[in-house]
């Protein structure tokens, strides 16, 4: 991942309505959802959802899929992890402290 890239996908879930959509979509896993679903569990109108899951769209931590008549929205977990990955690319590179990755990420000596 790029810096560009990073700052996109940051930017997309530095608004708590996408940030609300995308950890549902999480939640969802690979089913994925409706945007009726999405809609109703949120309780947000149509028109206010479609702009923010372009939002996602474009910064790719959601994908959109055709099924029918339907579209389903998903959430990338690999570009998820690739964002994670890059912001903890160089963790504790200048200390005498090791990283541990696991959630909560942070150093320890």
């Amino acid at each position: 991942m790029d810096e560009k890239a990073a700052v996109d996908s940051l930017s997309a879930l530095a608004q708590g309505m996408r940030l609300r959509i995308f950890r549902a979509l999480v939640g969802a896993g690979p089913l994925g959802m409706t945007p009726g679903e999405l809609s109703a569990m949120l309780s947000v109108p149509a028109s206010t959802l479609s702009f923010h899951l372009k939002e996602l769209l474009h910064s790719s931590l959601v994908t959109q899929e055709r099924v029918g008549r339907h579209l389903i929205y998903r959430s990338d977990l690999a570009q998820m992890n690739a964002l994670l990955s890059y912001l903890t690319a160089h963790c504790c590179q200048s200390t005498e402290f090791s990283c541990d990755l696991s959630p909560p990420l942070c150093c320890i000596p």
